[in-house]
């Protein structure tokens, strides 16, 4: 059973098992190899179509050959055109008759000759074309060449994501809200499915390879002039590497974001120019520790990473007094005990397997034990961490715990998605999910960087003043997070304040009143200026602003919108700032020949006012 046709009906009806699917690799060597990889595998059909045009062309110079009686009763040979054009009806089953006469015995003969002729030259052309669409290399060949010229058209800047996986995909719905474009790549042909099925409003291309090839990532777009950062979120810490080496390399100019769990790949990737690093071990720690001394802190730190939208967390109150008890002593272990000791909290370990070299306190065995737990101690405890890389065992060493001692704080590590909701039946008072904390800085660093200055300057300034912000957004904004935006005043964002801005005459107070009621205060909380390089958190309503501040403002869209207006228009800005009525057009102004007191000298003729 050579023939293509053959095996390929073969197939299709058998009754075997389909084969499942395995997740396959595209090697490239470069990206001009990539774009010409479908011709590469088009030679597949160079053989058929080459039986096909032989076929056609005897047909069609036999017709030519063989004598016919012309209308007059004459011998008669059609021309090689019109032979053609008969050929071309009758091998396309269309079948118009026989033209321009009536054909002889002989000709019929031959004609019926070709017709099967080409029969037999079609299904083997259809056969071999059905077993190339078949082919695992020709259809990865076409998705290749598809990615690549949607990453060539693409005209507005993008994020180059290397890594599908929970935290890709979290950010990607969250980049995809904000209208930021994104290039994925991943190496399980499952995730980058999944992608294509996701509700994104952009069309984000994927590609099936691994991003430790720097091949693969130039067709990805690593050089391509409208790639704004490269993102390396896979689970394994030396592909994140090396895709941070290659866009240090190649690309120095962009920023790179990339995750790891190990301080030594951390070093490394720091060796590379100034990668953003996100280690979801460390960052937990140090958030347990600004638990234990800063619970609004704490509070007011996860709420403004969950992102816009999100409900205000409950404000927690772990013991900072007391033992803790350590499950688990790899990677995340050690980060977390030594965050609890630099907190000055005594730390008992459980490891469940031998250790390199003992350690004073570490109790050896399975922490779901009874007799572990004993030596352990744990109704004397205060906290315990639950830091496996097994989600079952965490869950049964807090079960355990919680029967032993009700009243211990419990922290656990989540590491399956799918394990989401058996740690929200467990109500633990800490929860670790790595992918969600990498996602959530991330975001908060590419999305809004003038909120990652926030972030890291936040806790310096103590519970009090975060457990006041968190009130005043409460009055302001309600339970759930605001939208976040940035303003600079400059020419291009505040036109309208260009001249007060020089004279200092610009108050943070005036500047957010309500310019339809001056009276009344926007619902705005203004969270950062940044002036010369120097920032300030949470200005006061005194302060006054100068030319090209930024700053950071945290509420609703209605209000966003009514100090663009300020910003923007002439005459409003006079309004809100200094309770002046200016016509806002020109021709007003003339007509009412009214001018403008020496306190507005920002006000420009030319500029038609929004208002009216």
């Amino acid at each position: 059973m050579s023939n293509p046709l053959l095996i390929f009906w073969a197939q299709l009806f058998s009754r075997r098992e389909p084969a499942r699917r395995v997740p396959t690799r595209i090697h490239i060597d470069s990206s001009s190899q990539a774009s010409s990889t479908i011709f590469l595998v088009m030679r597949r059909m160079r053989a058929p179509l080459i039986t096909l045009i032989v076929i056609f062309s005897v047909s069609v110079v036999g017709l030519t050959l063989i004598p016919g009686i012309g209308p007059d009763g004459q011998p008669a040979r059609i021309s090689l055109f019109e032979a053609f054009y008969f050929m071309s009806y009758t091998a396309t089953t269309i079948g118009f008759g026989e033209l321009p006469w009536p054909f002889t015995p002989a000709q019929r003969l031959w004609v019926t000759f070709s017709i099967y002729l080409s029969v037999i030259g079609w299904a083997y052309a259809i056969g071999s074309l059905l077993t190339l669409v078949q082919d695992r290399s020709f259809r990865h060949a076409l998705a290749l060449r598809r990615f690549t010229r949607k990453v060539a058209r693409l005209r507005e800047p993008f994020l180059l994501m290397v890594g599908y996986g929970r935290a890709g995909e979290l950010l990607a719905k969250a980049f995809d809200a904000l209208g930021q474009q994104l290039v994925v790549i991943d190496e399980s042909s499952d995730r980058v499915d999944a992608l294509e099925l996701g509700s994104y409003h952009a069309d984000i291309p994927g590609l099936v390879a691994d991003g430790a090839n720097p091949h693969h990532l130039r067709a990805a777009g690593l050089e391509h002039s409208s790639c704004a950062g490269v993102l390396a979120l896979t689970n394994d810490d030396e592909t994140n590497l090396a895709v941070t080496m290659t866009a240090a390399l190649v690309r120095p100019d962009l920023p790179i974001v990339s995750r790891t769990v190990s301080a030594t790949i951390e070093e490394r990737m720091h060796a590379f120019g100034t990668p953003a690093v996100v280690n979801p071990f460390d960052r937990f720690g140090d958030h347990l520790r600004l638990a234990l001394h800063a619970p609004a802190s704490y509070q007011l730190l996860t709420w403004l990473e969950a992102g816009p939208g999100a409900e205000l967390p409950e404000r927690g109150h772990p013991p900072t007094h007391g033992r803790w008890v350590m499950c688990g002593y790899g990677r995340f272990g050690r980060e977390v005990t030594a965050d609890l000791r630099a907190a000055d909290l005594e730390v008992t370990i459980i490891e469940p397997a031998e250790l390199g070299a003992p350690e004073p306190g570490v109790i050896v065995g399975d922490a779901s034990e009874p007799e572990v737990l004993a030596q352990a101690d744990l109704p004397s405890a205060v906290g315990l961490v639950a830091g496996t890389d097994n989600d079952t065992t965490n869950l049964s060493m807090l079960a355990a715990a919680r029967r032993l001692n009700p009243r211990m704080f419990l922290a656990a590590r989540q590491n399956q998605p799918t394990s989401a909701a058996l740690f929200q039946a467990m109500q633990v008072d800490a929860l670790l999910v790595p992918t969600e904390v990498v996602a959530h800085e991330v975001y908060a660093q590419l999305s809004t960087p003038m909120l990652w200055r926030f972030i890291q300057e936040m806790p310096a300034r103590g519970d009090p003043w975060a457990a006041e912000l968190i009130r005043r957004l409460q009055y302001n904004c309600g339970r759930e997070l605001p939208a976040l935006w940035k303003i600079k005043l400059d020419r291009d964002q505040a036109p309208a304040l260009g001249g007060w801005l020089a004279e200092g005459k610009v108050v943070l107070g005036n500047l957010l009143r309500s310019p339809e009621e001056r009276e009344r205060r926007l619902r705005v909380v203004p969270l950062l200026l940044l002036r010369d390089g120097e920032s300030v958190l949470t200005p006061d309503d005194e302060t006054v602003l100068a030319r090209d501040d930024e700053l950071l403002f945290a509420g609703e869209g209605s209000e966003r919108r009514e100090l663009e207006s300020t910003l923007v228009v002439d005459s409003t800005g006079a309004y809100v700032l200094f309770d002046e009525h200016i016509p806002s057009s020109w021709v007003w102004r003339k007509l009412s020949r009214k001018k403008l007191r020496p306190t507005t000298p920002g006000v420009r003729g030319g500029m038609t006012s929004r208002r009216g």
